[in-house]
Parts: C-alpha cells; sequence; structure tokens
C-alpha cells in the first residue's frame, strides 16, 4: 500500500471540505466509485475516509455511505482566516553591549559543549547547577571579599524572577518597604506576586530615618549602590542604620546590588551583605548589566535560617536556567573571562570620567 497516496487524498477531501466545497450534509462517493476517479485501490481510499472519520470531516451512516459533518463555525473560521493573514512582528534593530566580548562567550560555549557533553541534558537541581553556584561564590569572594556559602545561592532568571521568589519565601501577607522614588519594576513586581508595598521618601544618603523607623512595613527592598533613578550610593552609615533596623524588628532585608561591579573609583563599596552580623540580609544580583540584557541570570544568597523555608515551600520547583547557560556562565567566571571583562570596562569608565 502507498502511505502517501491514501494521505494525499485524505488532505484532498479534507480540503475541500474547509473551503466549502463540499456542503455540510453533502454524500461523498462510494469507495469503488472513488478509488476509480483517483486511480487507486478501495483499501486507499478506506484508510483516507477513516482518518476523515476519526477526525470529525465524515460521518459514516450504515447501510447509506459517507456524509459531510456539520461542524459549527467551520465556514465562519476558514473566512476569517482567509481575510486576516498573519501580521508578523517587525525584528527590532539590535543594539549590542559594545564592551562585551562576544566571540569569547561563544568560544566558550564551545568548549562547555564540547568537554561536559552529557552533563547538560542533566535536569538542574532547584536552586541551580552545583558548577554555577560554586563559582559564583569563589567569584563574590576574590572579587568583592564576600563570603557565601553555594548552598545558600539560589540561581534564577533575572532579578525580577528574584523579587517573585522573595515574595513567595517570606509570604504575600507582609508589607514591604521600598524606596520612593525607585526603579518602577520593582512595585510593579511586589504587587503583580500579590503583596503590598509602602514607599519610603529617599533622601541624600538612602531612605530617610523618620521613613525607616516611622512606618509600618515589614520587609525592605533596597538598593544601595547607584539607587535608581536618583543614582544616590547610601553612605556607610545610612547601611549600617538599615541593619539597625532589621535588628529591631527581627525581619529581613532584601539588597539589590545591582551595578555594583562597576564602582569607581578604588575598592568595591561593600554591599550590607558583607555587614551583616544577624543575617538579616537576602542578597540580589544579577548579569544583565555586567554582562548583556540577553543573559536573563541572576542569583540570590539566603540567610541560613531561610534555607529551611526554601526547600519546604519552593524545593519542588524547578530551576528556570537552561543547564547550557548555567554550564557555559560558570565556565566563563571559573576562566577568569568575567574578572577580566569587569576590569576592562571599568577602565574604559575611568578614561571616560
Amino acid at each position: 500500500m502507498n502511505d502517501k497516496k491514501y494521505y494525499s487524498l485524505y488532505s484532498k477531501i479534507k480540503g475541500r471540505i474547509l473551503s466549502g466545497e463540499l456542503e455540510a450534509g453533502e454524500k461523498l462517493p462510494s469507495k469503488r466509485v472513488c478509488a476509480d476517479r483517483e486511480g487507486c485501490s478501495t483499501v486507499t481510499v478506506e484508510r483516507a475516509y477513516s482518518m476523515l472519520e476519526d477526525e470529525g470531516y465524515i460521518v459514516a451512516r450504515q447501510r447509506s455511505g459517507y456524509y459531510v459533518s456539520r461542524i459549527d463555525g467551520l465556514f465562519d473560521r476558514t473566512k476569517t482566516r482567509e481575510a486576516a493573514p498573519i501580521d508578523h512582528i517587525p525584528e527590532p534593530h539590535a543594539h549590542p553591549a559594545q564592551d562585551f566580548e562576544y566571540s569569547l562567550w561563544f568560544k566558550t560555549l564551545r568548549r562547555v559543549i564540547s568537554e561536559r557533553g552529557d552533563e547538560l541534558f542533566v535536569r538542574s537541581p532547584g536552586q541551580g547547577c552545583a558548577v554555577l553556584r560554586n563559582a559564583i561564590a569563589d567569584y563574590l569572594y576574590r572579587y568583592r571579599g564576600m563570603v557565601a556559602n553555594p548552598r545558600r545561592i539560589i540561581i534564577g532568571s533575572g532579578s525580577e524572577q528574584l523579587y517573585e521568589i522573595a515574595v513567595k519565601l517570606l509570604g504575600r501577607d507582609r508589607v514591604y518597604g521600598i524606596e520612593d522614588p525607585c526603579y518602577s519594576r520593582i512595585p510593579a513586581v511586589y504587587l503583580g506576586a500579590g503583596a503590598r508595598v509602602c514607599p519610603l521618601k529617599f533622601g541624600d544618603e538612602g531612605i530617610e530615618s523618620d521613613a525607616l523607623f516611622g512606618e509600618r512595613f515589614d520587609v525592605i527592598h533596597v538598593t544601595p549602590f547607584h539607587s535608581y533613578p536618583s543614582g544616590v550610593t547610601t553612605s556607610i552609615s545610612k547601611r549600617y542604620e538599615y541593619l539597625k533596623w532589621a535588628k529591631a524588628k527581627k525581619s529581613y532585608i532584601i539588597e539589590d546590588d545591582f551595578d555594583s561591579e562597576f564602582f569607581l573609583p578604588g575598592h568595591p563599596i561593600e554591599p550590607l551583605f558583607a555587614l551583616d552580623t544577624e543575617s538579616s540580609v537576602i542578597y540580589i544580583n544579577t548579569f544583565s548589566k555586567s554582562l548583556s540584557p540577553s543573559m536573563r541570570m541572576g542569583y540570590m544568597i539566603l540567610p541560613p535560617a531561610l534555607l529551611e523555608e526554601y526547600d519546604r515551600r519552593l524545593g519542588s520547583f524547578s530551576c528556570s536556567v537552561p543547564v547550557l547557560d548555567q554550564y557555559v556562565l560558570a565556565e566563563f567566571i571559573e576562566s577568569g573571562s568575567f574578572e577580566r571583562h569587569l576590569n576592562r570596562v571599568r577602565r574604559r569608565m575611568t578614561k571616560k570620567g
């Protein structure tokens, strides 16, 4: 039997039904008559009719033959599809980051594919692959002087997803204090996750003390380095004031350390995470600014007390970052390419400044 023949006949009859050439209730020719017309065997016709019947295009009546089914809305749908062709979305003009050496990234990608092989097809643990969590911990210690246990590092696809994880972990019933003004996506994500927000007046050094200790909220979300849109970097005294608030409230600070790799001049400014002695800081950072906006990868470091709660509430969820991307980034960091890239960008920024 020629499989192509029966499928070709099936497609031909189906097309005539969809176009309206064969109307609902119209009788189809018998298998023998159809076979004579099409120059094929009755078995071929039988298979084609059987497929059409299985899909509901025709119906068999005992001792009468096959008839076109009445399908509500079929012809209206067909006319609508013909009248409204697909309007394709134009591809936006790409503006890649000029400071990023894409050739080096792709070279790293090829090396990982060549050397890692089957490891890239193993499901990622919920917190992210160990190879990337270890690489991030080593990088933070070398480059930022931060001591982070890899077991407390959670990999996610960018800061917005990590904010959502924080809400799921701490609870939607809490009120989240945010800088006012701040990056518009911060309150949008919290509100979208079902949490409440409390804007806190932001001054020349950070959140003003009256707002910090006078408002009713449970958690604060801060961006100590180059807060947007003010551009203010929180003073060291204000950072300790944030930690004092957390200790007094026995609560948590969500520290968004976006853009902090590009500190100028001199040594990196210590994040709240490094100053914290009470394990009250949830640290968040991403690679979208340091590498490229297309690198939808970030990480959070949880206080030890929240690890058990994370396992209970979110331990069964899969990591949203593809395994291949995690291994490539880990290799990029471990090889020293990431730090060399940061240093190169900082040197260019210094010259421009």
